[in-house]
């Protein structure tokens, strides 16, 4: 018997009238919904051994997918293994839905199922990623030039909680690249500007304003609870101050920086794995001399190199999150936009280093801006 084309309505008519309907998607596909009354069995696994969950070649079987062409592929291979009785559904669970016909949902709200949809197709991700990233806290020091794409893209991605910590008000400067604020709102604090924004792009996510300057005396209370922690300071005390308390609290730290044309991101590890990831002191164990550093107001910056940087450390924060893939630890991206070049730099924990040895104990937090001023 050659394989059949029905349109949903069919389907449901022969479904409900014995035939046994299969829905041939990835997992992370059926968490967005499936026709009601539907098995759903990877194609992968049916086509390796169709037996298992079929063991009936003469059974009424109906194949359905998101479109209609996978199931009528697998339909073709089941013939092959003598099926006689098959069927590929048109157009798929998406025809089934758009007629009205009765559906099994996940237990997720409808505006979780639209908002995440390409996040919930993506097998690396699915509706189990995504509630790791609606359950994760992440702080990010600094609501500027790396803050602001870094948080833009946190928060559409459905970070459940996102911590941001900065003490500067909005200026008109500040606009040429952190695109987390506007012109309206110059003279505001810079977290709650960040807060309007990022809740107008996803009320799901809570952000968190902390309108302080991080110190050694309020680090540890900023730092409490979260999963992932972004630099995005653009002074040396703060990122030696924050490597050592993400080193002393197994917090993995996704670093970055810019200068005029030039930018660098990498993941310091080095308080979950001792000895095996480099923290930031492995780096740069001295700070360079003020003269040899100066900061934006100094020297200037391309606008869009912090979107750069700050869109790379937001992808690192949430593959840390979701567990996937293979984070920038023990490497340095460096990236120079007038060359529109990316070059790597494998980084190697220091056995010696006064923080994250393996058998140190930690130090301390110390005076960092004398540290860095060279006092």
């Amino acid at each position: 018997m050659p394989i059949r084309h029905l349109t949903p309505d069919e389907a449901l008519a022969c479904l409900r009238a014995g035939a046994v309907l299969i829905d041939v998607r990835g997992d992370h596909e059926r968490a967005l919904g499936m026709a009601d009354g539907a098995r759903g069995i990877d194609r992968d696994v049916l086509e390796g051994d169709p037996g298992v969950a079929l063991p009936d070649l003469d059974a009424e079987i109906l194949l359905l997918c998101q479109r209609g062409q996978r199931s009528q592929q697998c339909a073709l291979v089941l013939q092959e293994r003598g099926y006689r009785n098959l069927a590929s559904v048109v157009g798929g669970t998406e025809a089934w839905d758009a007629a009205g016909l009765p559906m099994q949902r996940a237990d997720i709200d409808a505006d979780f199922s639209e908002r995440y949809s390409r996040h919930l197709r993506l097998p690396e991700v699915g509706l189990d990623g995504q509630k790791r990233l609606q359950a994760a806290r992440i702080l990010l020091v600094g609501a500027g030039g790396l803050g602001s794409p870094a948080a833009f893209y946190l928060a559409a991605a459905g970070i459940g909680s996102l911590r941001i910590a900065d003490d500067d008000v909005v200026d008109r400067s500040n606009l040429q690249r952190q695109i987390l604020h506007t012109d309206a709102r110059i003279g505001m604090p810079k977290v709650d500007s960040a807060a309007m924004a990022l809740s107008a792009l996803n009320p799901r996510t809570v952000i968190e304003a902390v309108n302080e300057r991080i110190t050694s005396s309020n680090v540890e209370r900023i730092l409490e609870g979260v999963d992932v922690v972004i630099d995005g300071a653009d002074n040396f005390p703060a990122r030696y101050l924050l490597n050592d308390a993400c080193v002393k609290l197994g917090k993995p730290l996704v670093y970055g920086a810019v200068h005029r044309f030039e930018g660098q991101v990498s993941v310091f590890d080095a308080g979950r794995q001792r000895g095996v990831a480099p923290c930031y002191r492995c780096l740069f164990p001295q700070p360079p001399p003020p003269e040899a550093a100066p900061n934006c107001s100094e020297a200037g910056v391309l606008g869009v190199l912090p979107g750069v940087i700050g869109m790379l450390q937001a992808t690192e924060a949430i593959k840390l999150v979701l567990g996937i893939g293979e984070p920038l630890r023990g490497r340095l991206l460096q990236f120079d936009a007038l060359t529109m070049r990316f070059r790597e730099t494998r980084l190697a924990a220091d056995p010696a280093c006064p923080v994250c040895a393996p058998d140190c104990a930690f130090p301390g937090y110390m005076d960092y801006a004398a540290f860095c001023s060279g006092a």
